[in-house]
């Protein structure tokens, strides 16, 4: 068996020392594979990818136990600059772009950054001559941005700016993306090209992706493999395939109830006390 791009075993996360969100969460992201996280609101899915990313810290969060592995090493301690730079890009809620530098000056920025202070190149080897970044792909992908190189990122829609923060991950080239809501706040046909976009990135460029997201239509869409999440912990997870047809999973997330859901969650469900699973 293959090698994971991530490998999250019995994690538990405490904000402020004493407000835990993450309750022995484990999932596996296999390389090359799109991975959806879904559940409700507070579940712990943001947590999930700051740990991964090493965010937590700068939060006042801890990895109190467990491991987290990138393609089979441990980095539940290593700081964020040295994971991007190791190939996890990070696509946060909300995108947090530049507000005030152009598309080109964002995508620049974002180059210095993985390159690092006086290393002259990047370790991810996605850089061209003479050590700078080349933006080439990012235009080709989003070629909205090309048109836009020039405008200030704070005058950009919704779509544009959640074009850019994907672009600015994938600058590095990385083995693995965590995307955090990249529909919010955009319309459905935007959402739509948006994951056509991530589908193609993660099939032309081989980049395994934990993908985020409410809307879990759109999620199940594009990824393999889902995890739902409820109070901290995964309590059901299996092929896309099979969590479509699950009656439980279409009451839930995906609309399909008769109307008795009220604020039902898998925790009034008898039979996910443990945590069910399919195997592949």
């Amino acid at each position: 068996m293959s090698t994971p791009a991530l490998a999250i075993e019995n994690i538990e996360v405490v904000y402020h020392h004493s407000v835990q969100v993450l309750r022995g969460l484990s999932l596996a992201v296999p390389s090359g594979q799109i991975v959806a996280l879904l559940g409700s609101n507070g579940a712990g899915k943001t947590t999930t990818l700051k740990a991964v990313s090493g965010l937590l810290p700068l939060e006042v969060g801890e990895l109190r136990s467990g491991t987290i592995r990138f393609q089979g090493e441990r980095i539940d301690h290593v700081a964020p600059h040295l994971l991007a730079r190791r190939g996890i890009g990070h696509v946060r809620e909300g995108r947090h772009v530049f507000e005030d530098l152009t598309v080109e000056e964002n995508l620049v920025a974002a180059g210095n950054a993985l390159i690092g202070r006086g290393s002259g190149r990047s370790p991810l080897g996605f850089f061209g001559r003479g050590g700078k970044p080349d933006h080439a792909l990012i235009y080709e992908y989003f070629p909205r941005l090309a048109e836009r190189r020039t405008q200030r990122a704070g005058y950009l829609s919704g779509g544009e700016q959640q074009m850019l923060a994907i672009g600015r991950a994938l600058l590095g080239k990385p083995a693995l993306m965590l995307l955090d809501e990249p529909s919010l706040g955009l319309a459905p046909m935007v959402v739509e090209g948006i994951f056509e976009i991530i589908q193609r990135i993660n099939r032309e460029q081989g980049v395994a992706m934990l993908l985020v997201e409410q809307n879990a239509m759109a999620a199940f869409g594009i990824a393999q493999y889902g995890y739902i999440m409820e109070s901290g912990k995964v309590v059901i997870d299996g092929p896309t395939a099979r969590l479509v047809d699950d009656a439980d999973v279409q009451r839930f997330y995906l609309g399909y109830g008769d109307g008795s859901e009220e604020l039902a969650s898998f925790r009034h469900v008898k039979h996910y006390k443990r945590r069910k699973r399919w195997l592949s």
